[in-house]
């Protein structure tokens, strides 16, 4: 007998739910954001949207499937099995947050709050879910393959991401390696190397793109190339300023740690990262696993 679907739905705590942890009552809160100038009804409103978002999606999931709520902090500790299918409500990140975890599960992004979230990544509206399970459950659902980059170091370490991977010093002060990219190498000392994907060019990469004069486009959001920037090269006579970006269209970027420690991280959850010592190397490609984004 086969097992029937399991509708997962992701979310992340509200801004009204971090700060009713941190100060134990909406009278707290209050009279916190009263003292900054503002107002309860911003965040309440942030705070309804998003609950009115899960009810209606918790609703249109079919009622011989079964179900789960998780939130991002318990992602890293949950099994996800082949037949799930996760609805992650909320913000675009929050989709790169659950990407990892995955392993070719159909992701449904629904938008809470169009007037405020891109929608990137979280394209639809509640009221879309019911139709977009039925057809996921018949097979004619339409999903698109986004690509992920991941590191791997020597000593058996790995992580993916859906954005960008970041390789620095974990106090943010110079980071010393050696870059070997395309057949060239250049020892440098930087504020740390950042490699993303086509759906991290819309974000943090697009970013430091546009801050340079270069003579090459960032992938497209399905393609499976990779964009590198080295952040801030400092120029000395052991170390270079020559390579500092580039389009991986093959092949890996591979760095080896000359500092004491640095630490890699992706899509900005810096709390869950690797460690280089000391003459490791790290080796970054296009991953072999990617989203399946409904």
């Amino acid at each position: 007998m086969s097992v029937s679907p399991r509708a997962l739905i992701v979310t992340r705590p509200t801004e009204y739910d971090e700060m009713l942890g941190r100060h134990g009552s909406r009278q707290q809160v209050a009279f916190f954001l009263k003292q900054r100038s503002q107002e309860m009804s911003v965040i309440d409103e942030r705070h309804a949207l998003q609950q009115q978002a899960v009810q209606e999606v918790s609703s249109s999931i079919p009622v011989d499937w079964r179900r789960a709520s998780l939130t991002r902090d318990d992602l890293s500790r949950f099994v996800f099995g082949p037949e799930d299918v996760i609805i992650a409500v909320g913000q675009d990140g929050l989709v790169a947050n659950v990407a990892k975890y995955l392993d070719g599960q159909p992701v449904v992004g629904v938008n809470p709050d169009p007037r405020r979230n891109p929608g990137v990544l979280v394209r639809h509206h509640a009221q879309a879910v019911r139709s977009i399970l039925v057809a996921i459950a018949a097979g004619t659902a339409v999903a698109e393959h986004r690509a992920m980059v991941e590191i791997a170091t020597d000593d058996g370490q790995t992580l993916r991401a859906l954005n960008e991977v970041y390789v620095g010093h974990p106090a943010h002060q110079s980071a010393k390696y050696e870059l070997v990219v395309d057949g060239a190498d250049e020892r440098q000392s930087s504020s740390g190397v950042l490699i993303g994907t086509g759906t991290g060019a819309t974000g943090w990469c697009s970013s430091v793109y546009r801050e340079r004069s270069l003579n090459w486009s960032l992938p497209d959001t399905t393609s499976s190339d990779l964009a590198w920037f080295v952040r801030e090269a400092w120029p000395s006579p052991w170390t270079g300023t020559t390579l500092t970006a580039g389009r991986l269209t093959s092949g890996e970027l591979v760095i080896r740690c000359e500092s004491d420690r640095l630490v890699a991280f992706g899509d900005g959850i810096e709390a869950d990262h690797l460690n280089l010592q000391w003459g490791q190397t790290a080796r970054i490609r296009s991953a072999s696993r990617g989203l399946m984004l409904v």
